[in-house]
């Protein structure tokens, strides 16, 4: 009897250890989803990710894009340009996990310190010289320098940048991330261009800043 109960225990255990392998709650695609309490059921939808057409009316041309193809415009305060599929370029794209994207940088083009809370990211150096690195929760620095057809690896949710080296030629980089919506946050403008603003003595506090050292940094930002 004793064997029997250990081996119906093990079963069960075994049972529910299966449906939780099978029924997994999605990963969010967005920052938050909080619960709608008040309206009547149906009238609004608010749903983790994009609903499906019929599959019976997909082509080829929904798992197909050209949005990675054009060189982005760098002619910006930091000399980068990231374009990234998403379900509107690339309809296929939708609940498969993943996004793709292309960084153009111009000389000496910056992609700023930034993390993406949902995804890991892998990227290819296509062309030119770039300098990776990420920060782990110990803040080492983990740094390589790219060239083309070399790849690197930033774990998910970590800060991460990418430079280009070179003061004279562009540089080309593609990257594939593991969710369709990963989301970006810049460090900088996480801290100083919030709104409403995170309190002023908090920020000085923090980077050990005075308020007129604040003040500019904000201004530059956009904050």
């Amino acid at each position: 009897m004793e064997t029997g109960g250990s081996l119906w225990l093990i079963f069960f255990l075994c049972l529910g250890l299966l449906q939780v392998r099978v029924k997994p709650d999605p990963d969010p695609l967005q920052d938050y989803c909080v619960a709608d309490t008040t309206s009547p059921q149906g009238r609004d939808l608010f749903i983790n990710g994009a609903p499906c057409i019929n599959p019976a009316m997909a082509t080829p041309s929904h798992f197909a894009t050209s949005a990675l193809a054009m060189r982005g415009n760098t002619a910006n305060q930091v000399g980068s340009n990231v374009s990234l599929t998403t379900t509107r370029n690339l309809p296929g794209l939708n609940t498969q996990g993943l996004a793709m994207a292309r960084v153009d940088f111009a000389a000496r083009g910056i992609v700023p310190p930034h993390a993406h809370p949902r995804a890991s990211e892998v990227t290819i150096c296509i062309q030119g010289s770039i300098l990776v690195g990420f920060i782990n929760t110990t803040n080492h620095l983990f740094t390589q320098q790219l060239r083309a057809g070399d790849s690197f690896v930033f774990p998910k949710g970590l800060v991460h940048f990418l430079y280009n080296v070179d003061a004279m030629t562009p540089a080309v980089a593609v990257a594939g991330l593991n969710s369709q919506n990963p989301g970006a946050q810049l460090v900088s403008l996480a801290t100083f261009a919030t709104k409403p603003a995170i309190p002023d003595e908090v920020v000085e506090r923090a980077f050990q800043i005075t308020g007129q050292e604040l003040a500019r940094i904000r201004k530059n930002l956009g904050g």
